[in-house]
């Protein structure tokens, strides 16, 4: 099942250590299947307990966090990026490598975060879900620029949109004036992301 991470789920470093090679490799093959392409600048990585179990164990490994107070600050942190059933969660990135590309969007991106969709299926029939900007990371926007990294939620809903979903086709809309872009999902995607809907355990 795709729960929360507890204490009892993070290895502690030495363990880590051990299986931290083959693990690696396999969030990285992972997240190739979860990331989506939002257009020249945007990028959506699709998360889950695995990836989000990644994060912690590496910000512990890096930081040296060692206590489990410490560790339950990270958990506090991340637990809310894992989706419950009939949901996806996003990390939403910004790319702007250059001073330059900086000065050009910036401008041109404010209210991007309220312009983001997965369109479900296809005709009159479709279904349009709105992200939603987790609780959180809401409080700290102010709606104008926005950050390069944000935390996004898409609300699929019943068995009825989730077999829609596994249909398709899937299609990540982000429909700003100034930035209007699509990405229709892989099979292989839509594969993996049906086992969030279904919370469904990973790897």
């Amino acid at each position: 099942m795709n729960t929360k991470l507890t204490i009892d789920d993070i290895a502690d470093q030495r363990e880590y250590e051990r299986e931290r090679d083959d693990y690696r490799s396999g969030i990285i093959a992972l997240k190739k299947l979860r990331r989506v392409s939002g257009g020249p600048i945007i990028t959506f990585v699709f998360e889950n307990r695995d990836p989000i179990r990644f994060q912690i164990q590496e910000m512990a490994r890096v930081e040296k966090l060692l206590t489990d107070e410490a560790i339950q600050v990270e958990l506090d942190t991340y637990n809310p990026l894992i989706p419950a059933a009939g949901e996806l969660s996003a990390t939403m990135f910004i790319e702007m490598v250059t001073d330059e590309e900086q000065r050009h969007w910036k401008p041109l991106l404010i209210g991007v975060l309220d312009c983001m969709w997965l369109r479900i299926g296809s005709g009159e029939d479709a279904l349009m879900v709105k992200a939603e900007i987790e609780e959180a990371h809401a409080e700290m926007l102010t709606r104008d620029v926005p950050p390069s990294v944000n935390y996004v939620r898409f609300r699929i809903g019943d068995d009825t949109a989730i077999r829609a979903f596994e249909t398709g086709p899937v299609e990540l809309r982000v429909e700003h004036p100034n930035y209007n872009e699509s990405t229709v999902l892989s099979e292989a995607t839509v594969a993996e992301l049906l086992r969030d809907l279904r919370a469904e355990s990973g790897i």
